[in-house]
């Protein structure tokens, strides 16, 4: 599988809820961070820990909102192993029918067809506002952030 094959497959299978095969996307070895995340970045270095992190935010976030990713760009780089993704996810909040799209730009290393590192860069607010989760990303926003994870 290419970079580009990789990457939809996540986003379609985020937003499709098939959080049980989205570890299987990422080598046994990874990084992942989301460099932008409200509460400090914490990275995810295994599949086991992108396995609990499926687990735990997917299903949150499938109750609270429909979507689907659309405006998909991806770039090629020099590097063969690595792309760029510019894309929103798109959709509705069921309980009111609000719509709404958040941006996200995604930076996969994928070798061997598995990622070995993703930099994910998502609107955090426009996701909770989609969500109705403000309240909480600010809370988490006023913490202190912990800057050791990311030396």
């Amino acid at each position: 599988m290419t970079p580009a094959d990789v990457f939809l497959r996540l986003v379609h299978g985020v937003a499709a809820g098939d959080y049980a095969a989205l570890p299987d996307l990422y080598a046994e070895q990874t990084d992942v961070r989301h460099p932008m995340a409200p509460g400090g970045d914490r990275p995810l270095l295994s599949r086991d820990a992108l396995r609990a992190h499926f687990t735990g935010t997917g299903p949150a976030v499938a109750q609270t909102i429909e979507f689907r990713p659309d405006n998909i760009r991806i770039h090629q780089t020099e590097d063969p192993e690595v792309i760029v993704a510019e894309f929103e996810y798109a959709g509705v909040r069921p309980a009111d029918g609000a719509t709404f799209r958040v941006p996200c730009v995604f930076v996969l290393r994928v070798r061997d067809g598995e990622i070995v590192q993703s930099r994910d860069y998502v609107d955090h607010l426009a996701m909770a506002r989609a969500r109705g989760t403000l309240d909480q990303v600010f809370a988490a926003a006023r913490e202190p952030r912990d800057t050791a994870a990311a030396s």
